[in-house]
């Protein structure tokens, strides 16, 4: 947080014509930071329009169902575990994967939300670790009450009746 600051005065002194680029963001994020940090609810600021990307990179699009590009950073909901896409192993994870990655894109299409840090800021992938909510309310537990995820465990457990 305190590199932020510092980047942003150093800028500001530098180029003062480009102040209001760099102060607002750097303020809203004091301001996100501090309304976690007391609890209070966090307004949702981040929006686009998402598409699909079902292989390689992108931007503002969805890969799966826990997974997507937002402003060419590559995200893995954090606290849930969908079916595989590409490859799914069965029938019905192929079928409840494709389900959940419509819905993900449904939800991401329907208005502002925001990225909540998850304690470990991303996986072995290289992805960001994010909760992601909107009001609030996590995208996680509206995909797990929907039936087209489960919370993560720490581990992908299998989706295909049989498997082990």
């Amino acid at each position: 947080m305190m590199v932020a600051f510092v980047a942003a005065v150093s800028i500001f002194q530098r180029f003062p014509e480009e102040a209001d680029a760099v102060v607002a963001p750097v303020a809203a994020l004091f301001a996100s930071e501090e309304g976690a940090a007391s609890g209070r609810a966090m307004h949702d600021e981040l929006s686009a329009h998402f598409t699909f990307c079902h292989s390689g990179g992108g931007s503002n699009c969805v890969v799966d169902g826990d997974t997507f590009w937002f402003a060419g950073e590559k995200y893995r909901i954090a606290d849930i575990d969908t079916p595989e896409t590409h490859p799914a192993r069965c029938a019905e994870e192929a079928a409840l994967g494709g389900a959940a990655t419509e819905r993900l894109q449904q939800w991401l299409n329907e208005g502002a939300f925001s990225l909540e840090s998850a304690g470990r800021d991303s996986d072995r992938y290289g992805r960001k670790l994010r909760i992601v909510t909107r009001d609030g309310d996590s995208v996680g537990l509206l995909l797990i009450g929907e039936g087209l995820a489960r919370s993560w465990e720490g581990r992908r457990r299998p989706w295909c009746a049989g498997s082990s």
